[in-house]
């Protein structure tokens, strides 16, 4: 017999890989290890074995059979779990990436392939002057999306690709970043205006004279593709398609290598979470710019509908403005001093910069108990093809609406009230029909209650709109977001109500556009080239006076408007249903849709849930929610440890502070979206 002390300093041979780029030397070499040498000395012996001057310290243990690395270089072989049959790759941390932005260019750089993702992206973000990197990930592109593309490109040949190499930056060259560009008191490095570099961004980047090109890639907009590449393009037709959108998203908790991804793979770098946290045009060109690319592709593409009011303002956003502006060299001086949050205030910044005046954002004629009081139309759901239109007395006060017969009545008990929190909120507007009808759709045990409000002018229905879009997320009239709110939705509604006048006049034969690129394919079926150029110059005569930055912007906050903005789709099978639903992921509610129809059937806010949990062998998510309400289901079309990302996701972003300035608590995302498989 053999004491444990004599078998445990027993050798036993290790046959090790090396990753290295000289030809001339051996790639695989034998050691004789014992199971207490650490990892740091394994190290040690092979680099001494190698014989290779070089520099190793970005180097580290990949375990091929168990899909992970070594990075604990304090731990022994044994600790590890590492025995003779045991295929380690000495290779380097770092390697080459390919990423697809937003605006659809491709940046190569190097990225860490041992970092958990969220790191890696945080890192990838500084390279590209991206502040808030907590909101974007890295996306890998589902086969179903490319189905259509292959077919088309069978018989075609390979597009060379402009690929932008950033492989020299600071960060992608392992060293710190400049922690200026992360600080709340460094000066501008953006026009707020134009967008274009300050003089002090050149700097970030270190590739000299191509420098100013490369921000101006990343922050500028650039020509639209031609039809025919937009054509090839995968395009989403039903809420099953846009559900294979959001199948590929990697998990933030592991490593690159981890999932498979290989050196020079391409991923696409999108923004995952649509909740745009403290937008400031001096410091965000790059995020204001990649946010808007994100959104005027998933507009073209489809992937998110809208009304064809809203895509003539989208197509005269980026068409007639945004790609003019781009392409003209011309800035303009600012000084914009106040901090801002979000679109919203990000535009009140830049306006009262270029007006020069005060913006006021005290809600006038409040009493104790803010109110809306007017009279309204409510419009009954259709019954044996009819539908009832009545005028009553709405009375809009904290949280719910109460209606009676008339005025008089008012002080009685009212004919019905309804609560709105946690309730879907949907503009059903026609600005040129002078259509502007607000559709509620409020829980109730067995699913969904529709009411239908019509207003009987801009004014009025922004009143109550914006009031019932608070409400809906637990807030009253009294939130100081009231006002913004109510501004935002006029500042909407007057850029859909055009008129033709004697400037557009400009015959369409003269104008050098081609429609096409600017709206999606559903409306170049339905009107001639001619007929989409005059009705985007139409629309184009309320954005015209816009600044570069401004109309970015603003097609942002449009984007945010549409009824499913920040919705991400997934197939899943709820406990005990016998079909399948899509579920609908958002920053603050899951909705349950029909699938076949389209329409919600239950809405779950995540302020009224209590917890969340996995079921890692079922693979099964199960949530609790206030007053005993218990859903689980499974997912069909991705991992399920992607949607409970997603809802963790959320809730940390919920959890951000201009007072923490940048610096995210990363263990808490991580306690939030890891999960215990």
């Amino acid at each position: 017999m053999v004491s444990s002390t004599e078998y445990g300093s027993h050798t036993w041979d290790l046959l090790l890989k090396v990753d290295h780029q000289h030809e001339d030397v051996a790639k695989e070499f034998p050691l004789q290890v014992t199971g207490d040498l650490h990892v740091g000395g394994l190290m040690l012996k092979l680099v001494e074995k190698i014989k290779i001057a070089q520099d190793w310290s970005d180097y580290a243990f990949w375990w091929e059979q168990k899909n992970c690395w070594l990075l604990k270089t304090h731990w022994t072989l044994d600790k590890c779990g590492v025995q003779a049959d045991a295929k380690l790759v000495f290779t380097t941390q770092h390697k080459m990436l390919r990423l697809r932005l937003p605006n659809m260019k491709t940046v190569r750089l190097k990225v860490s392939f041992s970092s958990m993702v969220f790191r890696a992206v945080s890192d990838i973000c500084k390279m590209l002057n991206i502040r808030r990197s907590e909101e974007l990930s890295l996306l890998k592109q589902s086969e179903g999306t490319l189905k259509k593309k292959k077919k088309k490109d069978k018989n075609k040949e390979p597009a060379t690709e402009d690929i932008l190499n950033l492989c020299n930056s600071p960060v992608s060259s392992g060293l710190p970043a400049n922690p200026g560009l992360y600080s709340k008191t460094m000066t501008p490095i953006y026009d707020p205006v134009s967008g274009s570099p300050a003089s002090s961004t050149i700097t970030w980047f270190s590739d000299g004279s191509s420098t100013e090109q490369n921000c101006s890639i990343l922050a500028l907009s650039h020509p639209n593709c031609s039809p025919e590449t937009l054509a090839e393009m995968y395009q989403p037709r039903t809420l099953a398609d846009k559900a294979k959108l959001n199948a590929g998203w990697l998990d933030s908790s592991r490593s690159l290598m981890e999932q498979g991804v290989l050196e020079e793979d391409q991923l696409l770098l999108r923004f995952k979470y649509y909740t745009f946290f403290d937008l400031n045009p001096k410091y965000d060109a790059v995020r204001i710019n990649q946010i808007y690319e994100q959104a005027r592709w998933a507009i073209l593409l489809e992937e998110i509908d809208c009304t064809e009011e809203e895509m003539l303002i989208f197509a005269a956003l980026q068409a007639y403005h945004v790609s003019k502006l781009s392409l003209s060299s011309e800035t303009q001086d600012s000084t914009c001093e106040s901090e801002v949050d979000e679109v919203e205030a990000a535009l009140s910044n830049l306006e009262v910069t270029l007006e020069g005046g005060n913006k006021s954002n005290i809600l006038e004629d409040i009493t104790d108990i803010p109110k809306l009081a007017d009279n309204l139309k409510l419009v009954r759901p259709k019954k044996l093809a009819l539908k009832a239109i009545k005028t009553y007395w709405f009375v809009f006060r904290d949280t719910s609406i109460s209606y009676f017969k008339n005025k008089e009545s008012a002080q009685g008990e009212p004919i019905e009230k309804l609560n709105l929190k946690g309730c879907e909120v949907v503009p059903d507007v026609n600005v040129a029909a002078k259509k502007f009808g607000i559709k509620l759709l409020i829980p109730v045990a067995d699913g969904m209650n529709e009411v239908y409000l019509r207003c009987d002018n801009e004014d009025q229905y922004a009143r109550w709109m914006a009031a019932c879009v608070l409400a809906s997320k637990g807030r009253t009239m009294a939130d100081s977001s009231y006002q913004p709110e109510v501004q935002k939705i006029l500042s909407f509604l007057q850029m859909k109500n055009w008129t033709m006048c004697s400037q557009t006049a400009s015959e369409p034969e003269n104008v050098d556009m081609k429609p096409e690129c600017f709206v999606s394919p559903r409306y170049t079926k339905k009107f001639k080239s001619k007929q989409l150029i005059a009705r985007i110059l139409e629309a184009h005569q309320n954005v015209s006076q816009m600044s570069l930055v401004e109309a970015k912007l603003r097609f942002i906050q449009a984007w945010q408007s549409l009824p499913e903005f920040g919705l991400s789709y997934y197939i899943v099978r709820f406990k005990g249903s016998k079909k399948d639903d899509v579920l609908g992921v958002s920053y603050n509610r899951l909705i349950r849709i029909d699938m076949a129809t389209g329409d919600p059937i239950t809405t779950w806010r995540f302020s009224n849930m209590k917890q969340w949990n996995v079921n890692w062998e079922i693979r099964q998510v199960a949530i609790e929610f206030d007053q005993n309400v218990f859903i689980a289901f499974t997912c069909l079309s991705a991992d399920c440890k992607i949607i409970h990302e997603y809802i963790g996701g959320y809730i940390f972003l919920s959890t951000r502070s201009k007072d923490h300035n940048e610096t995210l608590d990363e263990e808490l995302f991580h306690k939030l979206t890891g999960g215990q498989e």
